[in-house]
């Protein structure tokens, strides 16, 4: 037990990656105080669900537009500069925000505009904060980081609704967007004060033509990176829209208030601490744990979508937190471990691109479905999502070892990551046009 205590905080020990988590737990809990207040404002405007899954998709559209070339400039410059710039610039809507609402003069479009604006920030941010991890860990540590970081985003999840469902009660949405704006100041310091001679900073990518296309060619030959992206498309797209049905799960279900909606927030956080805390103890990630982590993830959901009653409901989403959570950082952590240092920024741009990128397509989608045919509908379409991902996911890593075991002779593995045992040997391209990197 002590062990295993040990290896979930391991990255802790990390003295700059102790700053990082502390700045990252205020910024966070402040970030998704900004995301209730925008939600429940958008309710009261509207009390449309087409407009609640708009808002919450426009803050990641120039993710999907624009987050390919914020993985291009992670490459190619220092990520924690980067970091600081945006950290600061995102104060700008927050703050806008902030006196919009406390005058009274907010209007729909507005709070749609002041949101696209944050996601144009987000789509240069994300990537970089993505990478940045393993550069302040190192790699052996950087699938306890991964879980760590979304120890930081969930119990933020947890903290965040709570305090801007007590604050909404009390005083109002505006000082939800007051708080965020400060909350920023713990990143920046964070960043600051960090050991930059103790970061392990890769050699900048060097400006040459078609980076895109070659990152873009790079994961298509690689099944270790390929499936796990391709998951989190689908489900990215469908299942990953609790910002869009919670809030109306709250308000048209069960006739509830901001503080309903903060306590299904949180039920969900707790789950999702529980399940991240479970994958920082693990030492390794594997195709399976991806294929059994979205089926679950499926199941969870089926079982929310038909809670008879709130507190049913309640229940049912602290294990699809755990599920959710755990297939998001496996996802995550795959892909950080499979990558080559030089492509890391653009990988993991990608994978921002499917995960938060995909909420342009799938919230509206999303909030539409459940405007017309109830929140539940939207919880249904999720569960379904994840169970095609499951069994794709299950026969393309089945296809990649066949091929990679046709080509070294190996035994049957799961198909997942694994630790590179050959750093020098170069990928081969396989029959079948699949390539497998040994790797790191």
């Amino acid at each position: 037990m002590t062990a295993a205590i040990e290896r979930t905080f391991s990255s802790l020990r990390v003295p700059n990656y102790r700053r990082y988590f502390t700045g990252q737990v205020i910024s966070i809990t402040g970030n998704w105080m900004q995301i209730v207040g925008e939600m429940w404002l958008m309710v009261k405007l509207t009390g449309s669900g087409v407009s609640v899954g708009l808002t919450a998709g426009l803050q990641f559209l120039p993710i999907l537009l624009f987050g390919a070339w914020g993985g291009l400039l992670a490459d190619r410059m220092s990520k924690r500069t980067l970091l600081t710039v945006t950290q600061l610039s995102m104060v700008v809507p927050a703050l806008t925000l902030f006196v919009l609402a406390l005058t009274g003069a907010a209007e729909p479009w507005m709070v749609l505009a002041l949101v696209l604006v944050r996601g144009s920030v987000l789509a240069l941010d994300n990537p970089a904060r993505q990478s940045f991890v393993v550069e302040i860990v190192g790699k052996d540590r950087v699938l306890n980081a991964v879980a760590l970081n979304s120890v930081v985003v969930h119990c933020s999840r947890i903290l965040g609704p709570a305090l801007a469902g007590i604050i909404i009660a009390l005083v109002g949405i505006a000082p939800c967007f007051l708080v965020n704006a400060l909350s920023f100041v713990a990143m920046f310091v964070a960043l600051r004060t960090m050991d930059a001679r103790a970061l392990h900073t890769p050699k900048p990518a060097e400006r040459r033509r078609g980076e895109l296309r070659s990152a873009l060619r790079y994961v298509r030959s690689t099944p270790e990176l390929l499936i796990p992206l391709a998951m989190m498309a689908l489900i990215g797209t469908i299942s990953f829209n609790f910002q869009v049905l919670l809030p109306l799960l709250a308000d048209f279900v069960w006739q509830g208030s901001a503080s309903t909606y903060a306590l299904l927030t949180a039920s969900m956080g707790v789950g999702s601490v529980a399940g991240a805390l479970a994958a920082g103890a693990r030492g390794r990630v594997s195709g399976g744990l991806l294929v059994v982590a979205s089926g679950l993830f499926g199941v969870f959901l089926a079982l929310a979508a038909l809670a008879p009653s709130l507190w049913l409901q309640v229940l049912a989403l602290v294990p699809l937190g755990a599920a959710s959570v755990t297939f998001a950082a496996g996802v995550n952590s795959a892909l950080q471990i499979a990558v080559e240092p030089g492509m890391r920024g653009r990988v993991m741009a990608l994978y921002s691109i499917v995960f938060l990128g995909s909420t342009p397509i799938g919230a509206p989608l999303v909030g539409w479905l459940a405007e017309v045919a109830g929140p539940r509908a939207g919880l249904w379409a999720g569960a379904v999502a994840c169970f095609v991902a499951c069994a794709g996911a299950a026969a393309a890593f089945r296809r990649a070892d066949r091929y990679r075991r046709k080509d070294d002779g190996e035994p049957a593995g799961d198909g997942g990551p694994q630790p590179r045992r050959d750093r020098g040997r170069a990928p081969r391209t396989q029959s079948a046009g699949l390539v497998r990197l040994d790797r790191s």
